[in-house]
């Protein structure tokens, strides 16, 4: 049994457009055979559930850089250790309070005297022109729980800064758009617990990885078969991964493509 972890920008999602047009073969083709796509994303859960609905996707989710991971209630035949119940599903976290994260992110601005904007500080209006999304989605970015997304002002000092954010006692990633500040988020271990409940529930499970940022790394490194989606980061991922599989296409497209071909299907 196959089971695919996803990014979603810049991956299953068009960059700028953030269509999945592209993908629709891959995705009816996972539908029929019941290949489970979960999606790992940097992403709220409010946001992801947006997508999960357009998909017409009802499998686990992982939200805001690995910041908890969301399983709905019976999908599973017992509810994973640790676990807690919550609207409808047996929620993991891994991440710190977003507050504690915001808080660090201000201290080391000042520490560092690199001036930075992050979401708290944005309007949903700014948020929704940073990324081209209509302000509903925006709204949707703004309930934020376990991971701080920023842009650099001050590029000059974002060394300093970044050290700083270390130095608190935080980390740190990058996205296709944004940095993120971090607490215990850990894609990684996210998709190693799913993986583990889903080889409990069945037998010889391959699990398939896709991705195309540097923040898509770690979780990449965690399964079967990872699977580059080409972006400006490709060369970088690549040197960290050198067996993994890249796709001749950025995108939805790539991303569709290199899903028919993992499964057998011609397109």
């Amino acid at each position: 049994m196959k089971i695919v972890f996803t990014d979603l920008d810049g991956s299953l999602l068009d960059r700028d457009t953030y269509s999945f047009e592209w993908a629709r073969p891959a995705l009816e083709q996972l539908r029929r055979r019941r290949i489970p796509l979960i999606i790992v994303s940097s992403k709220t859960r409010q946001e992801i559930e947006f997508w999960r609905r357009h998909l017409q996707n009802n499998h686990p989710f992982v939200v805001e850089n690995g910041g908890a991971a969301y399983i709905p209630d019976g999908y599973f035949a017992l509810a994973p250790p640790g676990s807690i119940h919550r609207d409808g599903y047996n929620f993991i976290q891994f991440g710190d309070l977003y507050s504690d994260l915001v808080t660090c992110l201000q201290r080391a601005s000042l520490e560092s005297r690199c001036e930075v904007l992050g979401f708290h500080d944005m309007t949903a209006q700014e948020i929704a022109r940073r990324c081209g999304v209509p302000l509903e989605q925006a709204q949707l970015a703004q309930q934020r729980e376990f991971d701080e997304p920023f842009e650099v002002l001050d590029t000059a000092r974002t060394e300093l800064l970044l050290a700083a954010i270390k130095k608190g006692g935080r980390s740190w990633t990058r996205g296709g758009r944004f940095y993120h500040v971090l607490g215990g988020n850990d894609k990684a271990r996210a998709v190693e617990l799913l993986s583990r409940l889903y080889r409990q529930s069945h037998d010889e499970v391959v699990t398939v990885g896709l991705g195309d940022g540097l923040n898509d790394l770690q979780f990449l490194k965690q399964v079967d078969v990872p699977v580059l989606v080409r972006s400006t980061d490709s060369e970088r991922l690549q040197a960290e991964l050198p067996g993994a599989c890249l796709t001749q296409s950025p995108g939805p497209s790539g991303w569709n493509q290199a899903i028919l071909e993992l499964i057998g299907v011609s397109d």
